[in-house]
């Protein structure tokens, strides 16, 4: 987590549906403007757990593969809460 992110989560063991949920419940504590880094990892969550947060309108700030991450591999997703 940077100093910038308000907080943290690593769903990269988790699957879907779970990846969304808990990153659900993560933004649902937060403060809005607050950020969060989300670290992932597969397809599935690499598309859906973006698409899904900023469809409830939060701002999807970026998404970065991890140095040397395969497409599928872990990424970190910072979001900002509406």
């Amino acid at each position: 987590m940077t100093e910038q992110n308000n907080y943290s989560l690593d769903i990269t063991a988790d699957v879907c549906p779970m990846t969304f949920v808990r990153a659900k419940l993560l933004i649902e504590k937060m403060s809005p403007g607050q950020l969060a880094e989300i670290r992932l990892k597969g397809m599935e969550p690499l598309i859906n757990v973006p698409r899904s947060l900023a469809e409830l309108g939060h701002e999807i700030v970026s998404i970065q593969a991890e140095d040397g991450a395969a497409t599928d591999g872990p990424h970190r997703l910072v979001v900002r809460k509406k």
